[in-house]
């Protein structure tokens, strides 16, 4: 990949001679979804597929941006003098968002730099092709401007920040702090309330984390994503005038069924009821995972997709087809839709004995019932961004 990357490098800069070279993972959330703007807990692991660049400072004011995958848009150019979104710019958003944000934090670049990136997640997915790239942008910037005042954490705060802000899309921190703190064979038990984390080791002795992707692409930013959590902060507020609570992820599902009938909308109701019973079955799934108990974390897999679909309707049509395919097959312990949703890629854990199956099973039934094929990917659990050597 080096190679590939510092021979498009030279190319298009003259030479790769003092160029540093990165990575930052994808991720895929195991349960616990649309939880971590509600102040729940989440369980994310990082991947071992994500995004490569190489970098270089430059002495001047301009910064370079060019994507591997995305050679229609050439060398997009932007300045240090002018931090703002444009349509122009694409894919490049993202990276000149966190140098915006690093202004923002009070770290203003001296001068600019040129930037390469490739990248193995399938865009559009669900994956967190966006996270991957903040993060990564927020390690290059680090190193090559010799900037030490932000830890990893802070970085997954900056990527956040930045997409919330220069990119409109109000996520919570989930993917970009499973991006930035990932650790290879654990996923992240994470409260996103407190920030509070820890590593649980994810050993499926006989079976596999295997990702399909139903190609069908979601935007975040354009989707009912940021309707979603409007529907949430509405419920909250109508729940906050009988209870002293911060956020959805602070109740229980006895006292929300007490207390429900105060919320007024009953889609608000549906949603709310989504977040408090999501939260709750994430605390029980990674309590069942270190019980060695997989079935029981299959069981809870099955039922957020349940709720997903139902009380959240952040599924489609396809990715319903998906999920139900995988339900049938004999050795799949749990499949859930993951990401943000409208689209996008299940989770799957199929014994090891059944992935063949899985994969010729589903995907003839899926081409049959959609018209087009899914894609598979059976994953590896990966660590952080980092720069490599």
């Amino acid at each position: 990949m080096k190679e590939k990357l510092s021979a498009k490098f030279e190319e298009l800069f003259g030479s790769a001679d003092g160029a540093g070279f990165y990575f930052s993972p994808g991720r895929v959330n195991l349960i616990g979804e649309h939880t971590d703007y509600n102040g729940g807990h989440v369980f994310p692991c990082a991947l071992t597929l994500g995004t490569y660049g190489m970098a270089r400072k430059r002495s001047d004011r301009a910064m370079h941006f060019y994507s591997m995958n995305l050679n229609s848009f050439g060398v997009v150019e932007a300045s240090l003098d002018d931090l703002t979104n444009k349509e122009a710019y694409g894919w490049a958003n993202y990276p000149l968002g966190v140098v915006w944000a690093f202004a923002e934090k009070g770290v203003k670049l001296d001068s600019g730099f040129d930037m390469v990136i490739w990248g193995n997640i399938p865009n559009g997915s669900g994956l967190s092709s966006s996270a991957s790239l903040e993060v990564l942008t927020g390690v290059i910037l680090s190193d090559l401007f010799g900037i030490d005042k932000f830890s990893m954490i802070d970085l997954a705060l900056i990527g956040q920040y930045s997409e919330n802000n220069f990119n409109g899309c109000n996520c919570g921190i989930m993917d970009q702090f499973a991006v930035a703190m990932g650790k290879k064979d654990h996923a992240i038990f994470l409260d996103t309330a407190t920030l509070h984390y820890e590593y649980a080791p994810v050993v499926l002795k006989d079976a596999k984390i295997i990702i399909t992707n139903s190609k069908v692409k979601h935007s975040l930013v354009d989707s009912k994503y940021n309707e979603r959590r409007q529907e949430c902060s509405e419920a909250l507020a109508a729940l906050q005038k009988e209870l002293d609570i911060n956020a959805l992820g602070d109740l229980d599902m006895d006292t929300f069924e007490k207390f429900k009938e105060v919320i007024p909308n009953p889609v608000q109701v549906r949603r709310a009821k989504h977040a408090v019973a999501e939260n709750q079955r994430t605390i029980e799934a990674v309590a069942a995972l270190k019980a060695g108990n997989i079935e029981r974390f299959g069981e809870l897999m099955n039922q957020s997709h349940i709720s997903l679909r139902d009380d959240y309707e952040v599924s489609c049509d396809e990715i319903d087809v998906l999920v139900d395919l995988a339900w049938e097959v004999p050795g799949v312990i749990g499949s859930r839709i993951t990401g943000g949703g409208f689209g996008g890629c299940t989770v799957s854990i199929v014994k090891n004995d059944a992935v063949d199956a899985f994969i010729s099973t589903v995907g003839s039934s899926y081409k049959e019932k959609v018209g087009h094929e899914a894609e598979f990917y059976t994953v590896d659990i990966g660590g952080g961004a980092c720069k490599l050597n």
